[in-house]
């Protein structure tokens, strides 16, 4: 009876690290369309300045305002999801990133990245 018991186990073990990594699909998708929303809110808050000067006049308060709180919004929201995936990753049992991979995983992707440079 022992190996059925150990079968068990491990099969329950396998569902939990599955419906993690579900979970942890879930935050990362949802990550993405904030990111997407964050990315056309500062579109249309930069060619809204852009037309403004192009124009030779100032944005109205009201408009700066409003695309500005969109754009905080969505970035609040993106922060906020950041850390619930960390707290499913933390949550995880075997499941630490080695080092390193937090520059490769394209849910942390902040933008481009200077260019090292050579050390001579």
């Amino acid at each position: 009876m022992g190996i059925l018991k150990k079968l068990q186990s491990e099969l329950k073990n396998a569902g939990t690290a599955a419906r993690g990594a579900i979970d942890e699909g879930k935050v990362r998708i949802e990550i993405f369309r904030v990111r997407q929303s964050a990315d056309a809110a500062a579109q249309a808050l930069g060619y809204a300045v852009h037309r403004a000067r192009r124009d030779g006049h100032t944005i109205d308060a009201e408009t700066l305002e409003r695309l500005d709180g969109t754009l905080t919004t969505h970035e609040a929201a993106a922060a906020r999801l950041e850390e619930e995936l960390g707290r499913h990753r933390g949550s995880t049992t075997g499941a630490t990133a080695p080092e390193g991979a937090a520059a490769a995983d394209p849910a942390r992707d902040d933008g481009p990245k200077e260019p090292e440079s050579s050390g001579s």
